[in-house]
């Protein structure tokens, strides 16, 4: 599996991005530095609930070519970005912490970091540029499907989508760890702001899930006839 992000900046300045992951497991398959940056280790600024017993950080490892190409570059500064997907190509005039916010939702869950996981569904079928209530209704149905798989296997399963607010808690500590070494790792804020953008979703998620439910209800009302 490939998607593509290519940044066209200003000035004319292009960075193009072909990331590629395994079509069963998701793992990403971007390469990895032989000597990492020392922001990447796994003891700086490591999460507080990180259980993994590595030298370097597994989501730090993944992110550092996307660092090092984006370091001096300024959230909002403008850019057309395109990503280019199996079924569809998709562009969009943005900024740049924008578009790094979107590529990195699809890059965080693949990376290793076990508390992104959960989220591989969501970047196996990739929706760029998503917004608040896009992003709602894709985490809330990939968790009940998910649900549904435990179920017919005869494991114990989740009605209340009370799991889904736990995930998210933890991605907030994974967002802010993150943010922190990306300071350490940039001379401009566009990565740290990327992530920040995405960690104002995993802070908004769990707080408005049954309002933003109850919005897109009407849709379902052939289903919820007796």
């Amino acid at each position: 599996m490939e998607v593509t992000y290519t940044f066209q900046l200003e000035g004319g300045h292009v960075e193009r991005f072909e990331l590629r992951f395994d079509p069963e497991t998701m793992d990403y398959l971007g390469p990895v530095p032989a000597s990492p940056p020392d922001w990447a280790g796994m003891e700086v600024e490591r999460c507080s609930h990180c259980t993994i017993d590595v030298d370097y950080c597994p989501l730090a490892l993944r992110l550092i070519k996307v660092i090092e190409r984006f370091h001096e570059r300024v959230s909002h500064e403008k850019a057309n970005v395109v990503v280019e997907m199996e079924y569809r190509t998709i562009s969009a005039d943005t900024t740049v912490q924008r578009g790094l916010s979107s590529m990195l939702g699809l890059i965080i869950p693949t990376s290793g970091c076990p508390h992104t996981y959960w989220f591989r569904p969501m970047a196996r079928f990739h929706l760029p540029f998503s917004g608040e209530d896009e992003t709602i209704y894709r985490s809330t149905s990939m968790y009940m499907l998910a649900q549904y798989f435990r179920q017919r296997q005869g494991m114990d399963f989740d009605e209340d989508m009370s799991g889904l607010t736990r995930i998210y808690r933890d991605m907030e500590e994974v967002n802010l760890s993150l943010a922190r070494r990306l300071r350490l790792a940039s001379k401009a804020d566009s990565s740290v702001n990327a992530v920040i953008l995405l960690d104002f979703f995993a802070k908004t998620v769990p707080l408005v899930i049954e309002e933003k439910l109850e919005e897109v209800k009407g849709p379902f009302a052939r289903y919820l006839k007796r």
